[in-house]
């Protein structure tokens, strides 16, 4: 539990990235250095089970209940799989897909049936697909008929840092980042719950559109948003919660930190400034239980 303004809260945070080894093995093959930790500071566990306790115990320390933990290297099962299984209190998780590799789908099957991950989270723009893809279509239908799971679709403004750092390209697209583009999906599988994170990443208003659309997509929260400077009129965070609010309610707003890296851990100052923004909008206990852990773990009960 957390104190807060509205009394002791049970967070669970909706957008925890899981830079396991595979994440960093990955990043080394395309830098060519072996040392690719040391290059940007981070801490590199010696497997997904060390990685696992890391997270386990700093979240102890900042006193919060769960986490949704992002598999952050495409196809990533087991690392994700082993945190779930030593931890199953205290993580979810959702793998990312990059549905253009073939077998993504396969695997993306066998990962939800034997309840290593529960969800699948995408990146249109960084693998360079359409949501309305027939692929897209047959991955959804898989993460539906195997007891249904969550579907995180990154739309908006897409950067990583880490890359920048290292001088790697990102070779993104944002054709493939319109919210408007899950509206679809969405439709078709009115039982699968969506999520976009970011609140949009700069398409507050697609994002706010499609939302009023479709009562099975929701928003997470996670991140500096920045994204609100590139807006054509004045906008802070409490005028994008008030908004949010106003369009979809208190129960499809899911908080997040968008945190990823050791020694950094839980990002604090993340919650602190979404705590301020929604003591400022004047939400009521109820609502700020449901956003800040609520939520999610309503969407993690067991079907």
């Amino acid at each position: 539990m957390i104190d807060t303004p509205w009394g002791p809260i049970q967070v669970a945070d909706a957008h925890v990235h899981f830079f396991s080894p595979p994440f960093f093995k990955a990043l080394a093959e395309q830098k060519r250095n072996p040392d690719v930790g040391e290059l940007l500071a981070f801490e590199t566990p010696a497997s997904a089970e060390a990685l696992a306790d890391r997270w386990h115990t700093e979240l102890d320390a900042q006193k919060v209940g769960s986490a949704m933990l992002v598999a952050s290297a495409p196809g990533d099962v087991e690392s994700v799989g082993t945190a779930v299984d030593k931890y199953p209190e205290r993580f979810h998780s959702v793998l990312m897909v990059n549905p253009v590799l073939t077998g993504s789908d396969l695997r993306c099957a066998s990962a939800l049936s034997e309840g290593q991950v529960h969800g699948i989270f995408l990146f249109p723009a960084m693998h360079h697909f359409s949501m309305h893809d027939v692929k897209i279509h047959s991955l959804l239908s898989i993460v539906a008929g195997n007891g249904g799971g969550v579907v995180y679709v990154h739309c908006g403004m897409l950067s990583l840092g880490f890359r920048k750092k290292l001088g790697l390209p990102s070779l993104f697209d944002m054709r493939y980042s319109n919210p408007i583009d899950l509206h679809a999906s969405a439709l078709a599988f009115p039982h699968l719950p969506f999520v976009i994170p970011h609140f949009g990443a700069g398409y507050f208003r697609e994002s706010l559109m499609v939302a009023a659309q479709c009562p099975n997509i929701y928003f997470d929260t996670s991140g500096t948003n920045s994204w609100m400077r590139f807006q054509p009129y004045p906008m802070d965070l409490a005028s994008v919660f008030r908004k949010a609010l106003d369009v979809v309610g208190p129960e499809r707003i899911l908080f997040g930190t968008d945190s990823s890296w050791f020694p950094r851990g839980w990002v604090r100052d993340v919650f602190d400034r979404q705590v301020l923004a929604l003591s400022e909008v004047g939400v009521s206990t109820e609502t700020a239980r449901l956003i800040f852990g609520g939520n999610l773990r309503r969407l993690m009960r067991p079907k």
